[in-house]
């Protein structure tokens, strides 16, 4: 078994739910993947997972989830991660299927069966927060969740919206309020880790299939960045989450109670994070990130697939 955390990885690849899962499979145990409709719909989000996996010389198996959120329609970012979720970026061929186990039923079994899992979930909660209707102790049993997901500040689907949490967020607020040991990394504290072309371009110095395979992720994201007017640059959100478990020193979280709007108009999707410091708030229930050494993470992100 490879050393460091035990981790269940729920993804929605997703440009950098690829990179995530090039930095769990280096510094993490990856005991599976579960993918989930977010970035695209789930038949392209479960083909790029086992993509990944192949490139990385991955054992974990993939398993399908949740194909749409607790409540209405599924929602896709397609205008930022293209129809398939990765826009133009070719993973190698493979002949790889998913599990014929639903991702649901993974988590559980294997949450039962490991007490130290941390699940670290970089899509909308779908997966999570179903397991957790079908079996509320798996909260307290795994050993943390590890989330991308919303933001204590502005969002970037609305004024107050983080895509993961807008996209369901009936079930973010059933894993908020489940009682689980959560670490939750938002768009206040991901925005402050940025790649560039100069990223793409060490990566492409290296020889390896990984590295070219990483190097066109950034490029095409950037690509993508750069159309919408954001300049050729874009945020590592879904990392984050990944080096809160391996690498929790690289960031710093406080405790803060917070839940999700699902009912406003305006505010639908919306992480409320209580930053009072007054008598009678309600208790902290989440370790929200404010802080990552951006330059420490990025070495770990380069070295993760410039390694053979």
């Amino acid at each position: 078994m490879r050393d460091g955390p035990l981790l269940i990885v729920d993804c929605d690849p997703g440009h950098d739910d690829a990179l995530a899962l090039g930095l769990a499979h280096v510094h993490g145990n990856v005991l599976g993947i579960t993918s989930v409709s977010g970035n695209a719909p789930l038949e392209d989000t479960t083909r790029n997972a086992l993509g990944m996996a192949t490139l990385l010389g991955s054992s974990a198996e993939v398993y399908r989830g949740e194909a749409r959120p607790l409540k209405g329609e599924p929602r896709h970012a397609g205008g930022v991660h293209g129809r398939g979720g990765l826009g133009r970026v070719v993973l190698p061929e493979h002949n790889r299927v998913a599990s014929k186990l639903h991702a649901v039923d993974y988590l559980i079994e294997t949450t039962r069966e490991h007490s130290n899992v941390w699940l670290v979930p970089i899509g909308p909660l779908t997966n999570i927060a179903r397991a957790i209707e079908r079996d509320p102790t798996l909260a307290r049993r795994v050993a943390g969740i590890s989330l991308m997901g919303g933001s204590t500040d502005s969002g970037n689907v609305t004024a107050v919206a983080e895509f993961n949490i807008w996209a369901d967020p009936e079930a973010a607020k059933i894993v908020m309020a489940s009682g689980a040991h959560i670490r939750m990394c938002g768009l206040n504290l991901t925005r402050q880790w940025q790649s560039d072309d100069t990223i793409a371009a060490r990566l492409k110095e290296s020889g390896s299939v990984k590295a070219q395979v990483g190097a066109a992720i950034l490029d095409d994201i950037h690509d993508r960045m750069d159309s919408l007017g954001r300049g050729r640059r874009s945020a590592l959100h879904d990392p984050c989450a990944v080096l809160a478990v391996t690498h929790p020193e690289l960031l710093h979280f406080e405790r803060r109670h917070v839940t999700v709007e699902t009912e406003g108009v305006y505010t639908r999707g919306m992480t409320v994070v209580d930053e009072r410091a007054t008598p009678g708030i309600p208790e902290a229930n989440v370790e929200v990130g404010y802080q990552i050494d951006s330059t420490s993470a990025m070495k770990l992100l380069l070295s993760a697939f410039e390694r053979p």
